[in-house]
């Protein structure tokens, strides 16, 4: 067995997503030698995009949330050339199609809201309650609230079954990948407040921007590829080519999954599973940036991402992103095109299959009552942050990702570390 005898690595960190990258960087800031090992060919994780055949396709549909705290505090945002969404919704229902959109930001649209159009004078009363609610509360005080699903929550709040299941079903399920609301409600309103309180975007060059950007800020030769973690050991980590590398402190910044094998005992959620396809259209169905939703629930959305960013299509072509819940093959394109041609109202048989992506763990799953921060620290010199040990949100991933740099070098500072 080789080892990697390098005594100035401080810290290894196994996972260059989200958490790991924000995690190396608060290390090397505060002058420590990190090396983030990672199994794929990029940095990302689940955050990545290939850029195939003039297409640049987003590894499962994602988007771009700029209210952030940790995301303002640590990219340019200018630099990533967001392209917002409206900052709206359409609902295709059994009664056609409904349109909600954000008045504050849309006034030519707020006819649309009126009592009867989208939804009753009561909805739309109790909605608007809840949503000043969650837009100017402090966070604090939302994160101290009652715990409980978000679909007990949102009848508490007022709001009528016809509009959860029309609309607000619809919608969260593609944020929280469950059909069920069973989501804690504190995460709900979380990510409801950083919903009104930002904006809606993609980057011009795809999600992949992101990491990209933040593994540009680590020092050269920080971040290792193609170099998968076996086990960890008490030295350090084994490789899968059996190659060790060692350091005193280790931080795991893996998905659930991955983080569960290599931390037996670790506590790991459930998690949830989509499936994005892909479409080339010759003409948009859609010519807006809108978010279209299944009130049928046979598909969770669908967009015409040429329609944020018409740099996703090096040609004339509209790029259709559509996303479903579960694992889905090749095998079930036709039937998700035949439901395209019910949402859009427009043929769909010319349509061709660009890619499919089903992303296993792509969100942790968050029923209540779910802790908001866990403890990253598992054993003297061993850590673990991701999304699965927070909210699963870029937000939560970066915060973990903070929290166990802190916690790292707390530990240090105890122990009289340098």
């Amino acid at each position: 067995m080789s080892a990697d005898t390098d005594s100035r690595t401080d810290v290894l960190v196994v996972g260059a997503g989200l958490a790991g990258l924000a995690c190396a960087h608060d290390l090397t800031a505060r002058g420590l030698t990190v090396r983030v090992l990672e199994a794929s060919d990029g940095v990302g994780g689940r955050m990545r995009t290939d850029h195939r055949d003039g297409f640049t396709l987003d590894r499962g549909f994602q988007v771009f949330n700029t209210s952030y705290p940790q995301v303002k505090s640590r990219l340019d945002l200018r630099a990533l050339r967001l392209r917002p969404f409206t900052a709206g919704l359409l609902v295709r229902g059994p009664d056609g199609l409904r349109r909600f959109a954000d008045p504050t930001r849309h006034p030519r649209d707020a006819g649309a809201l009126l009592p009867g159009r989208a939804a009753s004078a009561r909805d739309l009363a109790a909605l608007g309650v809840l949503s000043a609610r969650d837009m100017f509360l402090p966070a604090r005080l939302i994160k101290r609230g009652p715990d409980r699903t978000t679909a007990t929550e949102l009848a508490a709040a007022g709001l009528s079954q016809d509009i959860v299941d029309a609309v607000l079903r619809p919608f969260l399920s593609g944020v929280f990948l469950e059909d069920d609301l069973e989501t804690s409600s504190r995460v709900f309103h979380l990510v409801w407040r950083s919903m009104l309180r930002g904006t809606l975007c993609l980057p011009g060059r795809g999600i992949g921007a992101v990491p990209q950007a933040l593994a540009a800020q680590l020092p050269d030769g920080c971040v290792t590829l193609e170099s998968p973690v076996a086990a960890l050991t008490d030295d350090g980590v084994l490789l899968a080519d059996g190659a060790e590398r060692t350091a005193p402190t280790v931080v795991v910044a893996t998905d659930a999954a991955a983080a569960g094998r290599l931390i037996p005992g670790l506590d790991v959620p459930g998690s949830r599973t989509v499936t994005t396809y892909y479409h080339a259209a010759s003409q948009p169905p859609l010519r807006e940036p809108t978010l279209l939703l299944d009130g049928e629930h046979r598909l969770l959305n669908t967009c015409v991402l040429t329609q944020v960013v018409p740099g996703y299509a090096a040609d004339s072509r509209s790029l259709v992103s559509t996303s479903l819940l579960g694992a889905h093959d090749d095998a079930h394109e036709a039937a998700v095109r035949r439901e395209l041609a019910r949402l859009y109202d427009a043929p769909t048989d010319g349509w061709e299959l660009v890619a499919r992506y089903t992303v296993r763990g792509a969100l942790p799953a968050m029923p209540p009552p779910h802790p908001l921060t866990r403890d990253c620290r598992t054993a003297p010199g061993r850590y673990v942050c991701g999304d699965h040990r927070a909210t699963g949100s870029v937000q939560g991933a970066l915060a973990s990702g903070a929290r166990a740099a802190r916690q790292v070098l707390a530990d240090r500072t105890r122990s009289g570390a340098r």
